[in-house]
């Protein structure tokens, strides 16, 4: 990837790209998080995806 993307070192990519796989990861958290919510009733409110999932495998 980080020869498709013309970085020299995979530090360089792992630390551009890192907070896009955060990101992502919290919206599947509060999609999931909100379909649950719904079953019984309740609604939950989105996140604005600023803080990294409570249980977020750390990036490398």
């Amino acid at each position: 990837m980080k020869e498709l993307l013309g970085h020299a070192h995979i530090g360089v990519t792992a630390t551009v790209y890192a907070h896009v796989r955060l990101r992502l990861q919290r919206q599947a958290i509060d999609l999931l998080g909100h379909t649950l919510s719904n079953l019984d009733g309740t609604a939950a409110e989105p996140d604005d995806g600023d803080d990294p999932p409570l249980y977020a495998a750390p990036v490398r």
